[in-house]
């Protein structure tokens, strides 16, 4: 049974992650001001997110954004770049071939590419994200086939040895995924759990295309996901400099989505 304690504690902590990932970060004096609770209070709260997984701390205050080492939320990611996002799914999705299988990862641009499918036909969709599983199971012409194993709430996927095992005994056309970061040659993300699991999906496409929107680029991260030339494909949007994507070019097939 919950006390009413608990349920306050709920209730603030919830007020703090919409607040956090509405608006990026929060100083610990403005998350004072908004629950009304001491400082003491706030710092406890904010400790518990961070266990979570919802938010990361930094002196003097609480962020959702990523780092070398952190990735956001996936309901964080799921607020950010939408524009650039939807360009990037409106250009990828003539790569994508009806009849076709595809794998698509937990990215919130393969999110994006989702609302596409319907444009192109019969398809067989393989993934572990749960709201693109939710969005999928809609379609009528969609054959949605459910990668299972250990729930992450961060991520709002799976992943783990089940999720792997099943991946390994498929076989698809394609795999569309994005991850963290990326420099010119090179693609990165903060966890090697996430790593291993894109780099499956990845090892049983015939084709494999990279979405990734400019924010990304130039950036690094901790574990080191492929080289470039290990795609077929690269979709971006229009923000990623002219140097960058002159040395993108050297290494893979980039398409540029206009805004």
């Amino acid at each position: 049974m919950t006390t009413k304690g608990g349920h306050a504690r709920s209730t603030r902590q919830q007020r703090i992650v919409d607040h956090v990932l509405a608006a990026g970060s929060a100083s610990a004096t403005e998350l004072v001001e908004l629950t009304g609770v001491s400082l003491m209070t706030v710092h406890r709260d904010v400790d518990e997110l961070v266990r979570r997984g919802l938010v990361r701390k930094y002196r003097g205050g609480v962020s959702a954004q990523p780092t070398s080492v952190f990735e956001s939320h996936s309901e964080y990611r799921r607020t950010v770049r939408l524009a650039e996002k939807g360009a990037i799914a409106a250009a990828a999705v003539a790569l994508v071939e009806p009849g076709s299988s595809i794998v698509l990862d937990d990215s919130s641009t393969a999110l994006a590419l989702v609302d596409r499918l319907p444009e192109v036909g019969p398809l067989t969709v393989v993934t572990n994200y749960l709201p693109a599983l939710e969005t999928l199971k809609t379609m009528p012409e969609v054959r949605l086939i459910a990668l299972g194993g250990d729930y992450s709430r961060t991520h709002d996927s799976f992943g783990g040895i089940g999720c792997l095992e099943a991946i390994a005994a498929m076989s698809v056309d394609a795999a569309f995924v994005s991850t963290s970061s990326m420099t010119g040659s090179m693609t990165f993300h903060q966890e090697q759990e996430i790593v291993a699991v894109k780099r499956a999906m990845l090892d049983i496409a015939t084709r494999r295309v990279l979405l990734m929107d400019s924010s990304k680029a130039p950036r690094r991260a901790l574990h080191q996901l492929r080289p470039l030339a290990a795609f077929d494909d690269l979709v971006v949007d229009e923000g990623v400099p002219t140097d960058l994507l002159e040395e993108m070019r050297e290494h893979i097939r980039v398409t540029v989505a206009p805004l």
